[in-house]
């Protein structure tokens, strides 16, 4: 009898896993405690996968011989415990697609900034340079419906610290580390040293053949390493632009300018001012992936072109609009503090800043001096304020609460004057007021479309 793969979630990493397991011969099952999405819905009618959605059929789900669980469900999830007490192994999709791979290798891209970016300029580089590459992880398709359907040598992954949680035998070939700074500490106890330890899985399993790219810069990325020291083999490959630190198997160092970055005697030298993508993280985004295209065997010329050649991605710190002088950025990504901690460092204009949703554990004391400098009005859209309210009362000159984004807009645009920029960056999970961070910035683009923009606007 075939064993049985059942599969919870049937979102993205969900349904791609399912048609994978239904593929590889197993029998497949797929329970959503939700609403799967009808372009999901008829992938899997396509391939003949049973599903159910809506809520967990217990019995149907406990015969699994292995569960493959989407990374959005919790491990505090009342089905998620029922199969831990009954010894079924918990995996994820990244797991699951792993093991039919068929030689082809992978990129994996995980921190808690840049990831994003990161992830999108190495697809960009390899696809550019003519490789037989696809896109995969938390962006792009799905890597397990890619691994059914395709036949790529290589595989360009973002994965979440949610991922790497349900990784055991899963190897990188290029393991890429952007950084690791508090975020997502509600799934983790609220210890940061438990997240930064799920961070530190990409290395996991690593051949003294395989690269490891990291940033010397980070405090908590080079203390994890410590504490690993012994069990790493592979090749280590820093970036930095503050401690230069030189490997002899890769390393790139920016000096305020330019960077070089070098792997097996190949180099490439890249001037930031040419880059389309701004400000200190996106030089540490196109080091990490210099360094990630050339353990690759991609070509140093290709690369730069590649790199000048690159757009910001959406969602993170993208132009929205400008009128009357007043410029709107929509950064809806920005779901921790440190990535609007970025953001706020890379204002040069007074900023209008509208935060606020679900938050996650949040210690807001970073944003805080940026805040002072740069912020003259905070407006908090949420269904409940009242944390960033109290934190930034007296730091910044004024501090709005409204628990819509119409309410916010207005509030902001009332607030903002010729040479000021409205900045979206919430600093917190989208899921009161939104679907998610995707649905949160796109409904802050058409709000500034249909409210702003018009005759003499620039989009």
């Amino acid at each position: 009898m075939a064993r049985r793969i059942v599969v919870l979630g049937g979102g993205i990493s969900g349904y791609g896993s399912a048609i994978l397991a239904k593929k590889e011969g197993f029998d497949t099952f797929l329970s959503d405690a939700g609403h799967i999405a009808e372009r999901f819905r008829r992938r899997l009618d396509e391939w003949q996968v049973p599903y159910e959605e809506g809520g967990h059929t217990e019995e149907l789900i406990l015969s699994a011989s292995e569960v493959v669980k989407s990374p959005g469900i919790p491990e505090t999830a009342p089905i998620v415990q029922l199969i831990r007490r009954h010894g079924i192994p918990v995996i994820s999709e990244i797991e699951f697609a792993g093991r039919y791979l068929d030689g082809a290798r992978t990129v994996c891209i995980t921190g808690s900034n840049g990831k994003t970016t990161t992830t999108s300029l190495i697809y960009k580089i390899m696809r550019d340079a003519g490789m037989n590459v696809a896109l995969g992880g938390n962006i792009g398709e799905s890597f397990a419906y890619s691994v059914a359907t395709g036949h790529y040598d290589w595989y360009v992954l973002e994965l979440s610290s949610f991922q790497l949680d349900g990784m055991y035998k899963f190897r990188a070939d290029v393991a890429v580390l952007m950084n690791i700074t508090p975020d997502h500490l509600d799934r983790y106890d609220h210890s940061f040293e438990k997240y930064a330890a799920s961070k530190m899985r990409i290395t996991q399993n690593q051949r003294s053949s395989d690269a490891f790219i990291y940033s010397a810069d980070d405090e908590m990325t080079t203390r994890q390493m410590e504490l690993l020291a012994d069990g790493m083999r592979q090749r280590r490959m820093p970036f930095a632009a503050h401690t230069a630190i030189a490997s002899m198997a890769g390393d790139a160092f920016f000096d305020g300018g330019e960077f070089t970055a070098s792997v097996g005697g190949r180099s490439v030298m890249v001037d930031a001012s040419k880059m389309r993508i701004k400000g200190l993280h996106n030089a540490y985004n196109a080091m990490a992936a210099s360094l990630a295209a050339l353990a690759a065997g991609v070509e140093p010329e290709p690369i730069v072109r590649s790199i000048y050649d690159f757009s910001p991605v959406e969602h993170r710190l993208e132009p929205a609009g400008e009128r009357d002088g007043i410029q709107y950025v929509n950064d809806s990504k920005a779901t921790n503090v440190d990535s609007v901690w970025y953001a706020l460092e890379s204002m040069t204009r007074p900023t209008v800043w509208i935060a606020g949703g679900t938050d996650k554990g949040n210690d807001y004391e970073p944003l805080k001096a940026f805040a002072r400098e740069k912020v003259k009005a905070l407006v908090c859209m949420g269904v409940d304020n009242r944390k960033l309210v109290e934190s930034f009362t007296g730091v910044v000159p004024k501090v709005i609460s409204t628990s819509s984004l119409d309410e916010a807009m207005r509030a902001a645009v009332a607030e903002a004057r010729s040479g000021d920029t409205v900045l979206l960056s919430p600093a917190c999970a989208s899921f009161d007021l939104f679907r998610n961070y995707e649905n949160r910035g796109e409904e802050f683009k058409q709000w500034v479309k249909d409210n702003i923009l018009g005759n003499g606007a620039k989009e």
